[in-house]
């Protein structure tokens, strides 16, 4: 919760707005995030993009790019990211898109691939990461990821 905690602050303190796009981590960063009493004042939306239909209707992702790179991709995040926090109007957003298993892996894209994005209107950061372990545990490491990328975002 300490980093829930520090975000919300971080988000609060220079009046930020948040929105999120979350594939593999099914909502997990926004149960994190909601968790902190007044969340209400920043966060706005979180959206569970997890069929590549979802992410084209809702995110306006074009069917090409997710063709091209695939859903688990730095492109892909990098949309996710931009578009929830365009469409919503925040100061920021966040997209996270991943393989989370234990099936669905492939040599190029293993499991526990993920792509996490932040967004706000001046700039974009994805980074790569490859977390271990069992889905549930992939959804973690992706959720706290995300919030400690918020967390360096914010100073």
């Amino acid at each position: 919760m300490r980093l829930e905690r520090k975000v919300a602050r971080g988000l609060t303190v220079r009046n930020k707005t948040l929105a999120v796009a979350e594939s593999c981590s099914g909502g997990l960063l926004s149960h994190r995030i909601t968790n902190v009493p007044g969340s209400s004042k920043f966060f706005k939306l979180a959206l569970i993009t997890y069929h590549d239909q979802a992410k084209i209707k809702l995110l306006k992702i074009p069917p090409a790019v997710l063709k091209r790179y695939g859903a688990v991709s730095q492109p892909v995040a990098r949309r996710m990211a931009e578009s929830v926090r365009r469409i919503l109007r925040t100061d920021l957003g966040i997209g996270i898109t991943g393989i989370a298993g234990p099936s669905g892996g492939t040599p190029e894209k293993p499991v526990g691939l993920t792509f996490i994005a932040i967004s706000s209107t001046t700039k974009t950061v994805v980074r790569k990461f490859r977390f271990r372990g069992g889905r549930p545990a992939i959804k973690s490491q992706a959720a706290t990821q995300a919030l400690r990328m918020l967390c360096t975002f914010l100073t």
